[in-house]
């Protein structure tokens, strides 16, 4: 795989993000993420996973500068196809940790928002949803899944004003549950994963499902009307203009 790198220990399968230097997502590296969770979760001998990202990025969401230049085609097939990786990540059965090594806006906590839990490092970094302010409409899918875990009207406020939450305010309002230095990050992810799979497998992962019942549920409802909102705002001019200025002071900054 070009993006996404595996490595197993002790039933464990660390799934290291690769894709540039803050890790973006493009429709490559979202069709290998997605196929490396169906494969963990295929195999018997694999008993969860750990997300990684790179130091000072889990990942800084979409890769606004290649996704800019999709054409309708493309950009559709993105859409479906971060769409289906939301779904298997949150359906995993098996345990899903996050090892958020710093920067996780957007698309990036999105998929920490799938995981059963989710350690950060501390330091000057910043995880939410923001984007509302860059003129991307917000399903109600990804709405349901991030007041999953921080309520409804933290949900509520912070998207519509693009809040990202430094890592004492995420564990704050649970949007992280723990926090922990760089070198430890690793060490903490997997002493969580061993405690979740100390529990009889079954009972374990029939309960997840249970109480992600709605969730799931909630993730599939109203697709295609979801992903026509978001598309059809995505091609307006204002959208357009403020996607250009972002893209231009990234590509200035190196952030890719």
């Amino acid at each position: 795989m070009k993006y996404i790198h595996i490595k197993e220990e002790k039933h464990i399968q660390h799934i290291f993000l690769d894709s540039g230097k803050s890790n973006a997502l493009d429709l490559l590296s979202v069709e290998e993420l997605t196929e490396t969770i169906k494969e963990a979760e295929s195999r018997e001998n694999i008993e969860g996973i750990i997300l990684h990202g790179k130091e000072g990025f889990f990942s800084s969401g979409l890769d606004l500068i290649k996704l800019y230049e999709y054409d309708e085609s493309q950009i559709l097939t993105f859409w479906q196809k971060f769409m289906t990786l939301v779904d298997t990540l949150a359906g995993f059965t098996k345990p899903a940790i996050a090892a958020i090594s710093g920067h996780s806006p957007a698309g990036g906590c999105i998929l920490t928002l799938c995981c059963d839990y989710r350690v950060m490092v501390r330091g000057d970094f910043v995880i939410g949803l923001n984007e509302v302010p860059i003129g991307i409409v917000v399903p109600p899918a990804i709405f349901k899944l991030y007041s999953f875990w921080i309520g409804e009207a933290m949900a509520y406020k912070s998207l519509l004003t693009g809040k990202l939450f430094t890592p004492e305010e995420a564990l704050e309002i649970q949007l992280v549950d723990e926090l922990t230095e760089a070198n430890k990050i690793r060490t903490s992810a997997e002493h969580k994963l061993n405690a979740f799979t100390q529990f009889e497998k079954n009972a374990w992962r029939k309960s997840k499902l249970n109480f992600r019942k709605h969730l799931l549920k909630s993730l599939k409802e109203n697709r295609e009307e979801s992903i026509n909102q978001v598309l059809e705002q995505w091609w307006k001019p204002n959208t357009r203009e403020v996607l250009k200025v972002l893209i231009d002071n990234l590509s200035s900054k190196g952030e890719k």
